[in-house]
C-alpha cells in the first residue's frame, strides 16, 4: 500500500512526521514523500529540513495521500498544478488524508465541499470558505477523507486510519510500540477548553505571524 506524503517549504514538520511514524510501523505500508519537486523543503520558523523524494509527475496513483498543514498551504491553495494532481490522485485513492491546515489544500482543490471536516482551530474561517462546515473534533471521517485537527491531531488520524485499514489490534500495537499515551500538563488543547485570555493572547500572535512582511 502506497502512502503518498506531500511536503512543501514553510510545512509545519509534525504534521507529517507524526503520522509518517505511526503509518510507517503498518505491516506493507510503502512511504513516499513527494513534492512538487526532487529535493530538500525548509520550514523557516523551526529550521527543519526534509526532503521530497519523487516529485508529482512520478506519484500518480498511491492508495493514500496525507496533506499537512503549515504556512506553505496557502500559495499551494492558488497552484493549480498541485490541485490538480490532489484532484487527480483523490480520484483513485483508499483513502485521502490531511493534517492541520492541509484541509485547506483539500478544499481549494474542491473535495471538501458540502462535507463536514476540521482543521486548526485559527483557520476555520477559511475552510469554510471551500464549503466545508467545521467541527472542533480532533479526526473527522467523511466517507473515503479524513481531516484532523491542528498539529498533533495528526497522530489520531493516522491511528484511526491503520484501524480502517489493518484492524483494531494492529493500530493499537502501533499506539503501544510509539508509547502514545498524551498526558499533558493542562487541559488547554483546544479553544472551547482556554480560557479567554489564552486564547486571545494565541490568537493576536498567530495574525502577527501571519501577516504580510512590510
Amino acid at each position: 500500500m502506497q502512502i503518498a506524503a506531500l511536503v512543501f517549504d514553510a510545512i509545519t514538520p509534525l504534521d507529517i512526521v507524526g503520522p509518517i511514524e505511526v503509518l510507517a510501523r503498518m505491516p506493507g505500508a510503502e512511504i513516499v514523500i513527494v513534492g512538487k519537486a526532487r529535493g530538500p523543503v525548509r520550514d523557516p520558523r523551526t529550521h527543519w529540513t526534509l526532503t521530497s523524494e519523487a516529485s508529482l509527475a512520478e506519484v500518480t496513483k498511491p492508495d493514500v495521500l496525507v496533506v499537512p498543514g503549515g504556512a506553505g498551504v496557502r500559495p499551494l491553495c492558488s497552484d493549480e498544478p498541485v490541485l490538480e494532481w490532489v484532484r487527480a490522485v483523490h480520484r483513485t485513492t483508499t483513502w485521502t488524508t490531511s493534517v492541520c491546515t492541509g484541509s485547506l489544500l483539500l478544499g481549494a482543490a474542491g473535495l471538501l465541499r458540502g462535507l463536514t471536516a476540521t482543521t486548526h482551530w485559527a483557520s476555520k474561517d477559511v475552510l469554510a470558505q471551500y464549503g466545508a462546515r467545521y467541527v472542533e473534533e480532533r479526526v473527522v471521517p467523511q466517507g473515503k477523507i479524513i481531516t484532523s485537527a491542528g498539529v498533533s491531531s495528526g497522530i489520531d488520524m493516522a491511528l484511526t486510519l491503520v484501524a480502517k485499514m489493518a484492524g483494531d489490534d494492529i493500530a493499537k500495537g502501533i499506539q503501544l510500540s510509539i508509547e502514545y499515551d498524551p498526558q499533558p500538563p493542562f487541559d488547554c488543547g483546544a479553544p472551547s477548553k482556554a480560557e479567554p485570555a489564552v486564547l486571545d493572547r494565541v490568537r493576536q500572535s498567530m495574525q502577527r505571524a501571519s501577516a504580510p512582511a512590510r
